[in-house]
């Protein structure tokens, strides 16, 4: 007796097997909703360029200023300025996108964080960056400009490639 199986079956078998399989491959991270509905206003991030799939992946959003871009968290909600954090275990495999729901359509900063060692605090010798332009950051601290994005009342989506610690030269894309 010959036994055929679908596509479908060894889907649903798969799923059942490995329940994270659902995910993968869709949105991440605890604003998913908004940007796999198109619901917005919010912003995927698709990431690319990871050294590893290890430690954890921080998406976070500021205002598109030069005083606020990078300043603590606890300083901006005391101020009440825009300030939001996404943050998932990296994924073992696929491709990795996250998203971040936005206050209202405007102008903001994203910044692209993957915490190698899953720690807090940024590791300037082990962790990576990733930024919207994909600028080379070398040495310097990253530019504002190289973070911003208009976001409308949907979902704007951008890539990142994220950068690591090169030497000398300071953070560049992977080779």
């Amino acid at each position: 007796m010959k036994v055929m199986f679908s596509a479908f079956s060894l889907t649903l078998v798969a799923l059942a097997a490995c329940p994270g399989a659902a995910l993968a491959g869709g949105v991440m991270g605890a604003d998913a909703s908004h940007c796999a509905s198109g619901r917005g206003p919010a912003i995927q991030v698709n990431v690319s360029d990871l050294k590893d799939r290890t430690g954890l992946l921080r998406l976070e959003l500021y205002p598109a200023n030069d005083k606020d871009f990078m300043r603590p968290d606890m300083d901006l909600l005391a101020e009440g300025k825009t300030f939001r954090r996404v943050t998932i275990d990296a994924p073992g495999a696929g491709p990795v996108s996250l998203c971040i729901r936005v206050p209202h359509p405007g102008r903001y900063a994203v910044l692209f964080l993957h915490s190698r060692r899953a720690q807090d605090k940024f590791d300037f010798w082990k962790d990576g960056v990733g930024l919207r332009s994909n600028a080379r950051i070398g040495r310097a601290r990253p530019r504002v400009e190289d973070a911003a994005i208009d976001v409308g009342s949907g979902v704007a989506v951008v890539d990142i490639k994220t950068q690591y610690l090169r030497g000398l030269g300071g953070f560049g894309p992977s080779r």
